[in-house]
């Protein structure tokens, strides 16, 4: 089935998507962390505050994925000098394994030439190997490894991987 993008741009377009990341981040994450630092980083990175003040403020676009007109994921980007930041990256578990993810790493690599960026960058978890595995199929390597301090007790233990796109 072919994904649409649909931008995120409306307070309830971003209430839905902090929704759907609390749908998504408590079915895939109690895997790698405990209940209470999902509900800490929901809240510190995709609440609908916080959602709002990075669209209206600090440059980032959400869009959410969308099968037969229903939000089955989301992506948040955002430019950076001549990279894209993905942010964010994130399938509901019943549309996982159905090509969306190529299908959403063929719009951004699109939006990357539309706008002359080199390579898109994200971070993932260290202990995330699934994750790890699909963005290595998707043409990702790690080019370094990040430890940062989020507050409330919890780090984030990540890779920092990066794609460089081929712009004419």
């Amino acid at each position: 089935m072919k994904l649409s993008f649909r931008q995120v741009e409306t307070r309830e377009n971003i209430e839905a998507a902090a929704e759907l990341a609390s749908e998504i981040w408590h079915e895939y994450f109690i895997s790698i962390i405990t209940v209470e630092q999902i509900e800490y980083k929901l809240d510190k990175f995709q609440s609908v505050h916080v959602m709002t003040d990075q669209i209206e403020r600090q440059g980032y676009e959400y869009y959410f994925m969308q099968a037969d007109g229903r939000n089955v994921g989301y992506i948040g980007i955002k430019p950076e000098g001549t990279k894209l930041l993905l942010s964010k990256f994130y399938l509901l578990k019943a549309h996982r394994g159905q090509g969306y993810a190529s299908q959403a790493m063929s719009f951004l690599e699109e939006l990357c030439r539309q706008r002359k960026l080199g390579a898109i960058w994200l971070t993932v978890n260290r202990h995330n190997a699934s994750t790890i595995a699909v963005y290595e199929k998707k043409g990702f390597r790690t080019v370094r490894e990040q430890v940062a301090d989020i507050g409330g007790g919890y780090v984030m233990d990540d890779y920092i991987m990066e794609k460089e796109i081929g712009i004419e």
